[in-house]
């Protein structure tokens, strides 16, 4: 088992940052894959980055790479995400992750064996 709890959201204007941290715990070999999901309201779940554990490679998908940044501090057993640039269209609930998929599938798509609550972000014009 996998606990995963998200917090860091919440308003900004367009433009501004956010830091969302996802706090992990639980089997280690469950969640060799890590990343963060976003689902805005009426918009189909999107996979926005994901970070395999053993060796911090990451992967974003087009619509934020380069303004966020996934990354994990193990001794804190944390997940984060910077997010950078914010735009309204960012504007959606934000879910931590976690897989047992090897370094090779470890993207943001494609299916993940445990998600957080989420925590809301909300980017104004």
């Amino acid at each position: 088992q996998v606990h995963l709890v998200e917090s860091g959201g919440g308003s900004v204007q367009a433009g501004g940052s956010l830091r969302l941290s996802c706090a992990v715990s639980g089997n280690t070999v469950s969640r060799k894959c890590m990343g963060w999901f976003r689902q805005g309201l009426g918009k189909e779940r999107e996979g926005v980055a994901s970070i395999y554990t053993s060796d911090g490679s990451t992967n974003y998908a087009d619509s934020v790479k380069g303004r966020f940044t996934i990354s994990q501090d193990n001794a804190k057993n944390t997940l984060y995400l910077q997010m950078h640039s914010l735009k309204p269209e960012d504007t959606a609930m934000y879910y931590c992750a976690a897989t047992d998929r090897s370094r090779g599938y470890c993207y943001p798509t494609g299916r993940y064996n445990y998600l957080g609550q989420g925590t809301q972000v909300t980017v104004s014009s």
